[in-house]
This record gives structure tokens, C-alpha cells and sequence, in this order.
């Protein structure tokens, strides 16, 4: 892939969907799709080390898995370029046969060798996601003799002990399972770093949709990939542009710059009701919002304080307005959709409660702390207006703003006091988001596992059993049970303020036809959308 052909085809498709004055500009091309969307946590473009939201929806369209869940009902495993797949009776051996003549974006073919190379790569590096392959017992050092090329289309996989086949099958449904062109990665193999260094901004895959370019903070530059073995993109290319504010974005989309609008405030969305020129699309998301609490600070390390933190938002207030239509009052870790998930939401705004709370921990007059915020709404109405309510119990917040890659990048150092985040499910089983919530099987700064649990210095030896407990259970009511017990521990003691569950919401131009939003971020499937 020649970077001068990079870099054209997306000044191209920019310069179209841009540069011309608003007076000019009527729409956008017939044949691009240009989407308005807060995308400045993206840090990455390689697979085996993209974690982030707004990535995931780039890998989801241009890199192949094996399998995928199906998006109108995640519960079921559809096949992706696996042909087949099989478990043995004990459990712990799969079997993959691969869809004959699949080719890469590059030409190369696809063959197992890939599916291989592209699952040990992702242990071998060990990046942040690594852990939903590793957590199957796969090492540096054993990987390669427990995934192996069987024959040409064929691979076997050995987990360490018998687990729920469904659970394996999910795990391989996430974006650190992204198919990679092993001939061309390591083409750009520099010291042996299996082309880690370019694919950070570069790409090797076999999706609908191949990436073109990617500006941070700037634009995303997909294209239609002519080599894949499905059908294809029904548009040439697809134009993320990075836009922070929710006003402009809407400006952007009643002008006709944009096709989609991703981050519309509630107000926004309300003020487009009435627009024939545009509609809405919703669908209910695996994305939870939460504060978090750093254990390493001694204040926040408080049973005391740690519940205090939980009656100190305005619950009701934030979901009457501030995520109106676009997620709904949650204090779970468990997202409504998956096994087990629970709706119990016992906190509610109650400052008398919380002071009594710090006064028992031994600050009647309060603390101050700092938060780590990015800049995206509702994100900041939010802080800003816990910020508020706690000022009322005697904490000072200090509010530290910043772009998504800053915060997050401060966070996964365990450098912050208060931290706003977001988690989305990264496959569909309720282990995604117990095994980052409620298990930290190793809380000393260097640990190998460096879940959200650990990122706050949560030290859970218990909870971390029975998570690990409930991932080997087959039984699918008591599994359920046991991840209910799991949440309400978490909701009593845990570090986290859970707020909400996402609705994302996007509203379109009346011509766009065929955008569905996914239950997970990489389950957004733009190469399915036509105008």
C-alpha cells in the first residue's frame, strides 16, 4: 500500500465532503457517507491493540473475524469467513474451517496460516485487550503450540479448562479476534515488532469497508474494499469527521454537510422532531457509564466515602434530562440485555446521607479531589452537575478536562482521583464486563491483567473467585443467579458510581437508508448503509 495513494483518496473524499463554502454546498456526495462524531479516543488502528469506543466501530467494518453475533439478536453466533466450527467432547479443543478463496484487501489470499498468525500475534504482543484470549490459558510462551494451522483452511484452538463453549465462541467475536494480512505486516516488520509500529496507522485487513486514513482527531477515511468475499459496501466511501460539539454537529446535519450525526445532545434531538429533512435511529447499547474512585488514594479508599460518592448524584435529574432519549438510569455493571443482568437501582440524590457517611469515615468538612473529564457531552453536564452536588456535602471537585486520549491514557496508569468513564461490552457474554468490573486477579502495578477493578486499585480476591466461578458455570440459571449475587456485592462496596446505560441515538438525513446501531461498538455496520 503506497502512502502518496493513502493520503489522495482521502484528501479527495475530504475535500469533497468539506471544502466547499455552506453557501456552495447542497449535500454530500452520492456515493460517500460523512458522519459527525466525537472520535478523539482513538489511539490506535491496530487490532491487536485498538480498545477503544470509537475504534472498535472502524474495526467492525474493515477487519474480518471468524465468527460475529448477529446484530438483531445477539445471542446467536453467525458465521463471518469461518465455514464451521466444532468443540470436542472434553471440551477444551476447537476446530475452524475457513470459507475457500477469501482474499485481503492487499490481494493476498486468506488462508489459516492468517487466522493463526493474527490470534498469536495478539497474545505475543499482550496489548489491553489481550486478556480475552489470554484469560483461555494462552501465553508468549505457549500460544503457539495451543492455536495451530491444521491445513489450509483449517486451525484448532486448545483452551486450559472446559468452558462454556458460548463463551469461548463470544470472546472470538471481539475486535482483538481481527483477521490480519500476515505477508503484508510483516513486510513492515521493523526489530521484530510484527509490524506493530505501522499498523498503528495502517491497515492489513480483509473487511467491507478498508481504512483509507486516519487524522487524530481530525477524520477517519474508510473506502469500499472490491476484494471481500461478501456483498459490498453500498457506498465508494465513508467519512468520519471528528466533531466535539453536539450544536455543531446538529448545524452541520440540518445544513446537509453530514449525513449522520452521532453525539446530539437531548435538546438537539428534541429540536429536530420536527424536520422532515431528518430522522432518528436508536438501539439500546452494552455501554455503561460510570465514576470511578482510585484506591491508592487513601480519602477514596474509605468504605465510608466510596458509598458517600453514590448518594451524592441527582439520578433523577440526570435522567430526566441531561441523557433524555439517550440512556437510561443504571447502577449496575451489567448492562440490561446480558445473562444475569440486573435493574436494581437502590441510590438515589440524598446529601444528608452522605455527610453522615464522611463524617463516620472522619471528614465531616469534606476533601478535595481532582476528576479527570473528557470533553463530550453528556459526559461534562454530567460532572459538572455531580460536581455541584457534592459541593453540597463539603467535597471540592476539581474538574480536568481533556481529549479522550489523554484521560483514558492517565486512567490506564492508575493517575487519577475521579475518573468519567465508559465501558462497552466487548462480546456478548456477562463475563466482558465482570471480568473488567468485578475481578482484579492481580492489583500490584505491574500486573500482566489490568482490568477496570485494577485501574482504580480495587484489590477483590473474593469477587474475583466467584467471577471466575461464574464463567466456568454451564448451567445457565445458576450462572444467571451467580452474576446477580456478583452486582450487588459491586453495588454495595465497590469503587464505581455506575450512572447509566447507553441509548445511542443518531439522527440522519431522510436519504440514508439501512443504518441499524449495534448493541456493541463494533457491531455498527456503516458498510451496510446507502443514500
Amino acid at each position: 500500500m503506497k502512502v502518496l495513494f493513502i493520503r489522495s483518496a482521502a484528501a479527495i473524499a475530504v475535500a469533497t465532503a468539506f471544502a466547499l463554502p455552506p453557501a456552495l454546498q447542497a449535500a454530500t456526495p452520492k456515493d460517500t457517507l460523512v458522519v459527525a462524531w466525537a472520535i478523539d479516543d482513538i489511539i490506535t488502528m491496530d487490532p491487536g491493540e485498538s480498545f477503544e469506543i470509537s475504534a472498535g466501530e472502524i474495526m467492525g467494518n474493515a477487519y474480518d473475524r471468524l465468527i460475529r453475533y448477529d446484530v438483531n439478536d445477539p445471542s446467536k453466533l453467525i458465521p463471518d469467513i469461518a465455514k464451521s466450527w466444532s468443540v470436542s467432547a472434553g471440551g477444551k479443543m476447537y476446530s475452524f474451517e475457513l470459507k475457500p478463496g477469501l482474499k485481503f484487501a492487499s490481494g493476498n489470499p486468506l488462508t489459516a496460516e492468517d487466522v493463526v498468525f493474527s490470534l498469536q500475534r495478539a497474545v505475543i504482543l499482550d496489548k489491553s485487550p489481550a486478556f480475552i484470549l489470554t484469560q483461555f490459558g494462552f501465553n508468549k510462551d505457549n500460544v503457539k503450540d495451543k492455536i495451530k494451522q491444521t491445513g489450509p483452511l483449517t486451525l484448532t484452538m486448545e483452551t486450559d479448562k472446559n468452558y462454556a463453549p458460548s463463551f469461548v465462541y463470544n470472546c472470538l467475536t471481539a475486535n482483538i479476534a481481527s483477521i490480519i494480512d500476515k505477508k503484508l505486516v510483516l513486510s513492515k516488520e521493523v526489530n521484530g515488532d510484527l509490524g506493530y509500529g505501522w499498523l498503528k496507522t495502517n491497515y492489513a485487513g480483509s473487511g467491507p469497508l478498508k481504512l483509507r486514513e486516519w487524522r487524530a482527531n481530525e477524520i477517519v477515511a474508510l473506502e469500499r474494499n472490491d476484494n471481500y468475499y461478501g456483498e459490498k459496501s453500498k457506498l465508494a466511501r465513508v467519512i468520519y469527521r471528528h466533531v466535539k460539539e453536539a450544536a455543531t454537529q446538529r448545524l452541520l446535519l440540518e445544513k446537509g454537510d453530514v449525513d449522520i450525526a452521532r453525539n446530539l445532545s437531548p435538546q438537539d434531538l428534541a429540536a429536530l422532531a420536527t424536520n422532515k429533512d431528518i430522522k432518528t435511529t436508536a438501539t439500546p447499547k452494552g455501554t455503561v457509564y460510570y465514576f470511578s474512585l482510585n484506591q491508592k488514594n487513601p480519602i477514596l479508599a474509605k468504605p465510608e466515602v466510596r458509598e458517600a460518592f453514590k448518594w451524592l448524584v441527582d439520578y433523577s435529574a440526570i435522567g430526566d434530562t441531561l441523557i433524555k432519549n439517550i440512556g437510561i438510569v443504571h447502577q449496575n455493571f451489567l448492562p440490561i440485555g446480558l445473562l444475569g443482568a440486573s435493574t436494581e437501582n437502590p441510590y438515589k440524590l440524598d446529601v444528608d446521607k452522605a455527610k453522615a457517611l464522611l463524617a463516620k469515615a472522619g471528614y465531616p468538612n469534606g476533601f478535595k479531589v481532582t476528576l479527570d473529564m473528557r470533553t463530550v457531552q453528556p459526559v461534562q453536564g454530567i460532572t459538572e452537575a455531580f460536581q455541584q452536588t457534592a459541593k453540597r456535602a463539603g467535597i471540592e471537585i476539581e474538574i480536568l478536562p481533556g481529549d479522550g486520549k489523554q484521560t483514558l491514557t492517565k486512567y490506564r496508569a492508575r493517575q487519577h482521583d475521579v475518573y468519567v468513564g465508559q465501558w462497552g461490552a466487548d462480546y456478548w457474554d456477562p463475563h466482558t464486563n465482570a471480568d473488567t468490573f468485578a475481578r482484579n486477579p492481580d492489583n500490584s502495578d505491574n500486573a500482566k491483567s489490568k482490568p477496570l477493578a485494577w485501574r482504580n486499585a480495587w484489590d477483590i480476591p473474593e469477587l474475583t473467585k466467584k467471577a471466575d466461578a461464574a464463567v466456568l458455570e454451564r448451567d445457565a440459571n445458576k450462572r444467571k443467579a451467580m452474576y446477580e449475587e456478583m452486582q450487588a456485592d459491586f453495588r454495595k462496596t465497590s469503587p464505581f458510581v455506575m450512572l447509566y446505560q447507553q441509548i445511542e441515538t443518531a439522527a440522519l438525513r431522510a436519504d440514508v437508508q439501512g443504518l441499524k446501531i449495534g448493541p456493541t461498538s463494533d457491531a455498527t455496520y456503516m458498510f451496510k448503509v446507502s443514500k
